[in-house]
């Protein structure tokens, strides 16, 4: 896969070359080109900003630099698909761990970091002619500006890359993998601070032991994000998997779960 992400602060990426998202650029696993957009001006300032039409408070970044570096990278696509340009942005889909699988399956990513109050919306509609373009957001809230958001996307996205992981079953059960949060681990020792770690899982019984962390699973998610649990397939649960949602207060109605009480879901999470 080849990434290109344009920004006013190249630096910012730097932690790319980190971890296991810089060992898989150093092994040709990821190709990562981070451009500077000013040097896509023309002007000895090399200005990206202007104020924006119709008044009002902040700066809006300019057409032309951002269409040049778009147009720069876009002819450097490896493949005969278009490359899928993602505009980090508060008013974006959300970005989920689906959606990090879907990326993944990309020939080319191009992230596009605005600042200020933005980006020119020409550019996007612009770039919709070039680009499979999706503006994206990681919750409910607003940066200074779509560096951090492209930091924490490619690190989800990359990771899902083959090779990038050493272990790619560790995929298998991490949160949302399966529209639930992850169960809790534990390691040695098995005694620390008058804390001992679950029978269960000194027991050698895997099979106990995975039905245990299949049902931490359906607890944590109840307490802590049960909106998840709205569009959790619970039609293929067992006796024993419905018999643990009821005891946290669910019943399973028409293939969905149902809190008993009220509705199943909870509040929307801002993260």
């Amino acid at each position: 896969m080849r990434i290109d992400v344009v920004s006013i602060f190249p630096d910012y990426l730097a932690p790319l070359d980190l971890s296991l998202i810089g060992k898989a650029r150093q092994d040709g696993l990821l190709e990562l080109n981070v451009h500077d957009l000013r040097s896509f001006t023309t002007d000895k300032h090399r200005t990206v900003d202007d104020t924006p039409y119709g008044g009002g408070a902040g700066m809006v970044m300019k057409a032309e630099p951002w269409a040049q570096a778009l147009e720069s990278v876009a002819a450097a696509a490896p493949g005969e698909r278009r490359p899928v340009l993602v505009v980090p942005s508060p008013a974006g889909e959300r970005f989920t761990q689906a959606t990090a699988y879907e990326l993944a399956e990309e020939d080319q990513l191009v992230f596009a970091c605005g600042r200020y109050e933005g980006i020119d919306e020409r550019v996007i509609e612009w770039a919709a002619e070039h680009f499979t373009v999706r503006p994206m957001s990681l919750g409910d809230y607003v940066l200074n500006g779509g560096e951090v958001a492209v930091l924490a996307m490619v690190e989800a996205i990359g990771r899902l890359l083959p090779g990038v992981v050493g272990n790619p079953e560790s995929l298998v059960e991490e949160s949302h993998s399966d529209g639930l949060l992850e169960y809790p681990v534990y390691t040695k020792p098995s005694s620390w601070r008058d804390r001992e770690v679950p029978d269960i899982l000194l027991s050698g019984n895997h099979g106990k032991i995975a039905r245990w962390r299949r049902h931490e699973q359906f607890r944590r998610t109840a307490e802590r994000r049960p909106d998840l649990l709205d569009a959790f397939d619970a039609g293929s649960l067992d006796r024993a998997d419905r018999a643990a949602f009821a005891e946290l207060g669910y019943d399973v109605v028409d293939g969905r779960l149902s809190r008993r009480g009220g509705d199943s879901s909870g509040s929307d999470a801002g993260a």
